[in-house]
């Protein structure tokens, strides 16, 4: 995959110290030490984003660009600092091609209304995975509906590898827009974009990439991947909830009308006709998460700071260990076999259903995912109702994932 130099440096993080900034690990859950390995669904704050909402709150709580007097420059400033942070932090050419959304989700719904809706017809075909998160389906299916554009899939292979073969045949159809996920969220699998993306772009199709699973565990280049869009959140990467970005090449932004009209996003308006404001902010209509964009803006610079080398380090790792001693539990199964993953393990144990295990392993004080993780195409391919997932970040011990482990074999003990 294409990253970014290393950062950091290359000594192992302090783990001990790591978990120090995260308070909320502090606690105990129904008595136990908690265990929180559920990150793939959000993860835990810094000390420092917290800090930074409440400060925004307490002291510089005003409206942005729009006022004149010293809140609202504050808030300003803070508000489009946090957009040149993160422009840096994935190598964006400018922080104009950065558009500040609700998260991935709405990133990916912008560019299919904004920019794929008015360019598609009958015969077009959109290419997505069998892989993707619900986020990075539906939107394409309602675009398909409403254009008459055909929805292609790439299959997944037994050990949940994209099918690069069936990959290939469906760009001999020249898909108009091809959207995959950097990292899935349900299997760990990390896709070769580096690999992916050339192939597209060489038959002519728009290339959208989620990055929710990817920022906080992968550098990303984003003139180096050579996509045409990234979206990512920012309660993945210890940021808050409720915001995140979308980078789009800044020829694609100029190009596309607004999804959204009312204040900000606009130069002049007249019963006649309006005239758009310039990107970013034509595409940030009305009041922005403010606060949510300040905190997402840290969590950045926390990352960077730690070193995303040493980060990736640190949970392979984590990775090693829990597919090791996970497969020792009898009767389990790991969905996502890969040789290329994120800190993710999706297991099924038999005759025991997942929600079973993730309330046994509450009373234990180990937070987990049981459901279908929003792939629910990605668990009929394995012919699974659900899984069970523990998803690691850097601030996890080996020791949390043996508690798992051993918890997994009580409760088989148990319920089996």
């Amino acid at each position: 995959m294409s990253i970014a130099a290393p950062q950091g440096g290359h000594e192992a993080l302090d783990v001990n110290a790591v978990r120090r900034d995260f308070p909320v690990l502090e606690q105990t859950v129904r008595g136990k030490p908690l265990a929180y390995l559920d990150n793939a669904a959000t993860s835990q704050k810094p000390r420092r984003v917290i800090e930074a909402i409440d400060h925004y709150y307490r002291h510089d709580n005003a409206n942005i660009h729009r006022g004149v007097h010293t809140l609202s420059e504050r808030a300003t400033a803070a508000y489009e600092n946090a957009r040149e942070g993160l422009a840096r932090f994935i190598n964006a050419n400018s922080a104009k091609e950065l558009v500040f959304l609700r998260g991935t989700t709405e990133a990916i719904n912008l560019v299919a209304n904004a920019w794929a809706r008015p360019k598609l017809g009958r015969g077009d075909r959109v290419l997505i995975t069998e892989a993707e998160h619900h986020s990075n389906i539906v939107p394409w299916q309602l675009l398909c509906e409403q254009t008459g554009a055909e929805l292609r899939v790439v299959p997944v292979t037994d050990s949940g590898e994209l099918d690069l073969d069936a990959f290939e045949q469906e760009l001999t159809g020249e898909p108009a827009i091809f959207a995959v996920g950097h990292v899935s969220n349900a299997l760990g699998t990390v896709n070769p974009l580096e690999y992916l993306i050339p192939r597209a772009k060489a038959v002519g199709a728009t290339v959208v990439v989620d990055g929710a699973q990817a920022t906080p565990h992968l550098a990303v280049d984003v003139q180096a991947l050579g996509c045409d869009f990234y979206a990512f959140s920012g309660h993945k990467m210890f940021g808050p909830t409720g915001i995140g970005c979308l980078w789009g090449r800044a020829e694609h932004l100029d190009a596309m009308p607004p999804w959204q009209g009312g204040g900000e996003m606009i130069k002049v308006v007249r019963f006649d006709k309006s005239l758009w404001n310039d990107i970013p902010h034509k595409f940030e209509a009305g009041t922005p998460n403010i606060a949510g964009a300040i905190g997402l803006g840290e969590a950045a610079a926390y990352i960077s700071e730690l070193g995303i080398d040493r980060i990736a380090a640190r949970e392979a790792l984590l990775l090693e260990h829990a597919t090791r001693v996970l497969s020792e539990v009898p009767g389990l199964r790991i969905i996502g076999t890969g040789p290329h993953k994120a800190a993710v393990v999706s297991f099924v144990m038999t005759d025991i259903h997942p929600h079973d295990l993730g309330t046994i392993l509450d009373h234990e004080g180990i937070a987990i995912r049981a459901g279908h993780h929003c792939a629910m195409p990605l668990m009929e391919r394995f012919g699974v109702a659900a899984t069970t997932r523990a998803s690691m970040a850097m601030y996890n011990t080996t020791e949390e994932i043996d508690r798992l482990a051993a918890a997994l074999t009580r409760a088989r003990e148990v319920l089996a």
